[in-house]
C-alpha cells in the first residue's frame, strides 16, 4: 500500500513554537492564528499563480500578525521562527505508526508544503527520515496543497494511479484536495483539528491516534 503523509502538524508538533509566540505577543493563542495566516498566504499564491517559497510566506505571515497586533517583528525574530520550524519534534505516536507500516512492507511518502531541503532537515531532526521511501515537496510543481498538482506529483513519483494512494493529514483542506485528486484519505485529529462531518466521502478513515488510524487504514 502507498501511504502519503503530510508533515507539519500531522507528524510534527507545531505547539513547540508556542514559547516563541508567547515571547513575541505576551500571551497564548497566536501560533494557530499565524498558521491560519500562513495558509491564507499559500492559498493566495495558488489563486494568483505566483509561487513563493514556504519560508518567505512563513516570515511574511509573522510580520502580518505583528502588524495586526502592533508588535514589532525583527529579522532575528523571523530567523528564530524558521529555526523553530526546522526543529519541531515529532508527535509521540508518529515514530511507532511509521515503524509499524515500514515493518509491514508499505511504501511511505512524505508530501509537504515545506521546501524540500527544509523537509529533510525537519524529518531528520525529528528522527523520522529513515521511515520514508520518498520525501517530496510542493516546490517541485510550484503549487501548494490542496491544489491537485502535488498529489499527482506523488503518484507520478511512484508511477501509480492516485487511487492506489492514501493521504494521511491533520488538515481538512489537505484531505479535501487529496480526495479531489483521487486519493483515499485518513484524518488524524490532532488537538484543535476537526473535519466537517457533512463533507461527503472525506475522510475514509479518522482517529485521534496515529497508530490506531493506520491500523484501520491497513486493515481496510
Amino acid at each position: 500500500m502507498h501511504l502519503v503523509f503530510d508533515v507539519n502538524e500531522t507528524l510534527l508538533d507545531t505547539s513547540s513554537l508556542d514559547p516563541l509566540f508567547r515571547r513575541w505577543f505576551g500571551q497564548d493563542g497566536h501560533r494557530p492564528e499565524w498558521f491560519l495566516t500562513l495558509q491564507e498566504a499559500w492559498m493566495t499564491t495558488n489563486l494568483i499563480g505566483r509561487f513563493e517559497p514556504f519560508a518567505e510566506l512563513a516570515k511574511s505571515a509573522l510580520r502580518q500578525l505583528g502588524a495586526k497586533h502592533d508588535v514589532s517583528i525583527s529579522t532575528a525574530d523571523e530567523q528564530a521562527l524558521i529555526e523553530g520550524i526546522l526543529t519541531m519534534p515529532a508527535h509521540g505516536d508518529a515514530a511507532t505508526a511509521l515503524a509499524t507500516l515500514r515493518d509491514q512492507g508499505h511504501t511511505l511518502t512524505a508530501l509537504t508544503n515545506s521546501a524540500l531541503k527544509a523537509a529533510h532537515q525537519q524529518l531528520a531532526h525529528a528522527g523520522l527520515t529513515d521511515y520514508f521511501d520518498a520525501i517530496l515537496s510542493v516546490e517541485s510543481v510550484e503549487r501548494y496543497k490542496p491544489s491537485p498538482e502535488p498529489y499527482q506529483h506523488a503518484a507520478d513519483h511512484w508511477a501509480v494511479d492516485s487511487r492506489e494512494m492514501v493521504m494521511i493529514a491533520a488538515h481538512s483542506w489537505d484531505l479535501v484536495g487529496a480526495h479531489a485528486a483521487g486519493l483515499r484519505t485518513g484524518f488524524i485529529a490532532r488537538p484543535g483539528k476537526a473535519m466537517d462531518p457533512k463533507i461527503e466521502g472525506v475522510p475514509d478513515w479518522q482517529d485521534d491516534h496515529l497508530v490506531q488510524l493506520v491500523e484501520r487504514v491497513v486493515s481496510a
